[in-house]
């Protein structure tokens, strides 16, 4: 599904490298997993572990995949995403679940790239779209969507059912 674990899919300039995640980056991932809930003012939400992510990435049968940038030896940007399938193409799709750039490290051209790389997928194997969600307060991050061509889905709505509510569905 995704590019060989550890695939180099992009060289910078200098010398910084975008790849497919590989077994060893667990802890970087986390890292910039908990950077991004605690830029999204959500610094105690992450539950993951390194052994979720292991598990998650890079068992025998992944279902979450992940794009790395790495520069100087640190994992300074993420993308993990998943496929979606659209009902009305017939196709899958991606669906970006995070995208972070460590805040030192933006304007170089990482998040781009990782966006990128995901288009490249998506084209490379006939998925007709890649989506993400954005919050309504994240103003930097909604004009580099938009920058990039990405549309706002106005009249769409994320729904999640989760905890107590899950599991009263579930009994019912």
């Amino acid at each position: 599904m995704s590019p060989e674990h550890g695939a180099v899919l992009r060289t910078f300039d200098d010398g910084t490298v975008l790849r497919a995640a590989s077994p060893g980056d667990e802890a970087g991932l986390l890292a910039a997993i908990q950077a991004l809930a605690d830029y999204e003012r959500e610094p105690d939400a992450v539950e993951n572990t390194a052994a979720d992510l292991t598990s998650s990435l890079f068992g025998p049968d992944p279902k979450v995949f992940a794009h790395v940038v790495e520069r100087e030896e640190r994992i300074v940007g993420i993308a993990i995403w998943f496929l979606t399938y659209s009902t009305w193409t017939g196709r899958h799709g991606i669906w970006l679940e995070d995208l972070f750039v460590d805040a030192d490290q933006r304007g170089r051209g990482y998040g781009k790239a990782l966006i990128a790389s995901l288009g490249a997928v998506a084209l490379q194997r006939g998925y007709s779209r890649v989506e993400w969600t954005v919050l309504d307060w994240n103003a930097p991050s909604i004009a580099f969507y938009r920058s990039l061509g990405a549309e706002p889905m106005d009249e769409w709505t994320t729904q999640r059912m989760s905890g107590p509510a899950l599991e009263a569905l579930a009994r019912a």
